[in-house]
């Protein structure tokens, strides 16, 4: 099943709990430094749900538009079940290479020793990166936004362009990353987790009272435009929920976890799923429900009319806060695999952590890759049409293929059990998704190209 890499830890879990772990190679800086495992289940519960429940939950009602009542809840629903499935194998998977004596601390290493080293290597490291860093220039741009709309609702009149908030907000996102392990982040996710809960309140109670209200628009639910712009409307609203689903980096939130791991992971995902549960259902549902085929690409935008705020204007301004703060969270835990690859090539292992010949590449490094991030979202403020085909070819496959995948050839279950055939089934069914998602995503960058302007005040 592969060699022991400098990366993976060999650890022999006893009966009685202890864990002896000797180290075969000495770990990279990478992993010693950025994935340290002292994590509690409870602390991997709060990673997941930073990771996962996400302003992006605040598309699902304009994702409902395209689908309707019945497909769209059924699409959650599908999503919810396959992705804590998908996740749950990957973590199986794992565990069962750590009762074996190698501890896989990256999803990269775990491609390295199923897959073989080029699928490692070629495929998912970059694809990986591709998706992490896509969801920390995402979430810098999204924060700008939120920025510039609290800054709207204060001053109607204001000049400030949408550059000069996502510049402010990389400038936040510069102190976060310098937050030494992902193990550190554990307090933040924890924040991170009740403002999740709380915008997901705040939205869900005011569609609630404007589709009470007669402020709200005439309800509609019918699915509008000609067949191929329902096609491709479908596909979009599929690969929206699917990477509002995606995480990417369970692996990497698995190795925060403290030995012996087995058990910890889906304690960690019952936590989360409980988040998902009531936030996700709720702001789509209600929102779905107050807005129909007016609901916009992120519902908040729904609460004003014309520029008429539709409920009192404080608490547009309180949840968009609330979204803000979240989404500085959410990039600074996709930033990890950026800092780990970083730390693994900068710093030296055998030197402490703190120590000045580690110290100053780490500064140095994170702030650089921060600065790059933000630069990308201001001057490409359509970076939403950009990050919509990575998700396509990077949720699609961390998230519902690779996991089946790694799962079948790990523990090969009988060709004849239900659980092969279901494997074989969802990475063929979400590998078709993942393509189509892709060519409706390049398709809307076509249709929009057009609109495109470098440090566009959108």
């Amino acid at each position: 099943m592969g060699t022991l890499r400098p990366n993976s830890v060999a650890v022999h879990e006893e009966k009685d709990g202890k864990v002896a772990a000797e180290h075969h190679q000495e770990l990279d800086a990478g992993a010693l430094f950025v994935l340290k495992s002292r994590g509690s289940w409870l602390h991997c519960g709060y990673h997941l749900s930073t990771s996962i429940v996400a302003p992006a939950l605040l598309s699902l009602p304009y994702a409902f538009t395209f689908l309707g009542w019945t497909a769209g809840i059924l699409c959650l629903v599908i999503g919810a079940l396959v992705t804590f499935y998908s996740y749950n194998l990957i973590s199986l998977v794992l565990e069962h290479h750590a009762q074996l004596g190698h501890r896989h601390l990256r999803f990269r290493d775990m491609a390295h020793d199923i897959l073989g080293p080029r699928w490692g290597r070629y495929f998912v490291g970059p694809i990986q990166f591709m998706v992490c860093y896509g969801a920390v220039v995402a979430c810098t741009l999204l924060g700008g936004q939120c920025m510039k709309a609290i800054y709207l609702l204060s001053q109607p009149n204001g000049t400030m362009k949408l550059y000069e908030f996502v510049i402010i907000f990389g400038c936040f996102m510069l102190i976060l990353a310098q937050i030494p392990s992902f193990h550190s982040l554990r307090h933040i996710n924890l924040v991170s987790l009740v403002l999740s809960l709380t915008y997901s309140a705040c939205a869900t109670a005011a569609s609630i009272h404007i589709g009470s209200s007669s402020k709200g628009p005439e309800k509609d639910y019918s699915l509008t435009g000609n067949s191929e712009d329902r096609f491709f409307g479908m596909l979009n609203a599929i690969a929206i929920i699917a990477t509002t689903y995606g995480n990417g980096i369970i692996p990497e939130i698995q190795a925060t976890v403290a030995p012996p791991v087995k058990g910890k992971m889906f304690k960690g995902l019952c936590v989360c799923y409980g988040v998902v549960t009531v936030t996700f259902f709720s702001v789509a549902i209600s929102g779905y429900w107050a807005f129909g085929n007016k609901a916009e690409g992120q519902i908040l935008t729904n609460f004003l009319d014309n520029g008429n705020p539709l409920v009192p204007k404080w608490f547009i301004l309180m949840t968009n806060i609330f979204t803000m703060l979240q989404l500085s969270a959410v990039g600074v835990v996709y930033l990890q695999p950026t800092n780990e690859v970083l730390e693994r090539t900068l710093s030296d292992a055998k030197s402490t952590e703190f120590s000045a010949r580690n110290a100053v590449p780490r500064l140095i490094s994170r702030s650089l890759s921060v600065v790059i991030a933000t630069t990308i979202a201001a001057m490409l403020p359509f970076f939403g049409d950009i990050n919509a085909v990575i998700g396509a070819f990077g949720f699609m496959p961390l998230d519902f293929i690779l996991p089946v995948v790694f799962f079948n050839l790990t523990f090969k279950p009988s060709k004849r059990s239900p659980i092969f055939w279901l494997n074989i089934s969802i990475a063929i069914v979400f590998s078709i998704l993942g393509v189509l998602a892709a060519i409706a995503a390049v398709r809307q960058i076509s249709l929009d190209a057009k609109t495109y302007r470098l440090f566009a005040n959108v």
